[in-house]
């Protein structure tokens, strides 16, 4: 049975938080440029390096100052964002015997972070004191509450056959092979909807669209920009570990470790994620609002509903 205990240290969890951002934000950069050239038939060569030659550029770019912009909020908007990207991370298994911390309300802990990354979206479209960046955090926020109540629904669906809200004990029930994708299928899809919302990628983004110019990043350049795009891509890296935990099991399987496991299972919902992005054109955000409220959340509720009748059986 697999048990998950917290970590010796501290200090060892935040470098293992840390690592597991980088390395997953350098992933989802290379599998962007991978996924973009396939899609567009250019040659792979050229995009295993692309990334690397596009973040120099951008670093070498100077930063534009708006007039009367909040400095500080500027600067901690990337920084909150990036925060809860770890936040969430540490409630997550990352082995068969070791998270950072696997408390029992791992799901409200989780649904914090969701919460507290829309304030640092919001923020960094506040900050510039520029009207297209503002728009585009309102537009976030309106949306906002759409894909956190999909968010509650499914995550609390995964939780009742493992009767707890520890992330731990969620792949514990899955542990003889009844993964919840396969128990659950309905949840799979609607927790990508959240994923791809929460992360700012593909149709789902409606904070940095390109019909405001860019959105919340209009006035962004330089290590500014690579800076939110860093924190974009750690905030998909939480939620791909977290998708591959709830619904495939996390670090669960023969012969490997279980931390090559959880990266293999996590990398292939990033491939997913990054490819619906790159097939699926932007929605408005009061077509998304609309459908969420109409479709996804009644599809939620009665997923929830469906897994607590057959738990109770």
């Amino acid at each position: 049975m697999i048990e998950v205990a917290g970590a010796a240290h501290p200090v060892v969890g935040a470098l293992v938080v840390v690592a597991v951002l980088a390395l997953g934000a350098m992933a989802v950069a290379v599998t962007e440029s991978v996924v973009t050239a396939h899609v567009a038939g250019s040659p792979l060569g050229s995009a295993w390096s692309r990334p690397w030659r596009r973040a120099a550029l951008v670093l070498a770019r100077p930063q534009p100052v708006t007039e009367r912009p909040d400095t500080l909020l500027w600067v901690l908007a990337p920084a909150a964002y990036v925060g809860m990207a770890a936040l969430g991370l540490t409630v997550l298994p990352l082995g068969t015997v070791w998270a950072v911390a696997d408390v029992r309300t791992g799901i409200v802990v989780l649904g914090s972070a969701e919460v507290l990354a829309m304030v640092a979206v919001f923020l960094h479209g506040w900050a510039p004191n520029s009207p297209l960046p503002l728009v585009a955090g309102y537009r976030f926020v309106a949306a906002g509450l759409s894909f956190l109540l999909l968010s509650i629904f499914v995550l609390i669906a995964a939780a009742l056959p493992a009767e707890s809200m520890s992330f731990g004990r969620i792949v514990a029930s899955q542990e003889d092979g009844a993964w919840n994708v396969l128990r659950q299928p309905l949840g799979l899809p609607l927790f990508l909807v959240v994923a791809l919302a929460v992360s700012l990628h593909g149709p789902l983004d409606v904070a940095d669209a390109g019909e405001l110019a860019g959105g919340t990043t209009a006035e962004v350049s330089g290590p500014a920009r690579l800076a939110w795009g860093f924190a974009r891509r750690a905030m998909l890296t939480t939620y791909a570990v977290a998708t591959a935990v709830v619904f495939l099991a996390g670090p669960a399987g023969p012969l490997l470790p279980g931390w090559a496991w959880l990266a293999v299972k996590s990398l292939a919902v990033v491939v997913v994620l990054v490819w619906i992005g790159q097939r699926t054109a932007r929605v408005p955000v009061e077509r998304f609002v609309r459908v969420a409220w109409t479709v996804l959340l009644p599809l939620s509720f009665l997923h929830l509903a469906i897994a607590g009748v057959v738990t109770l059986a």
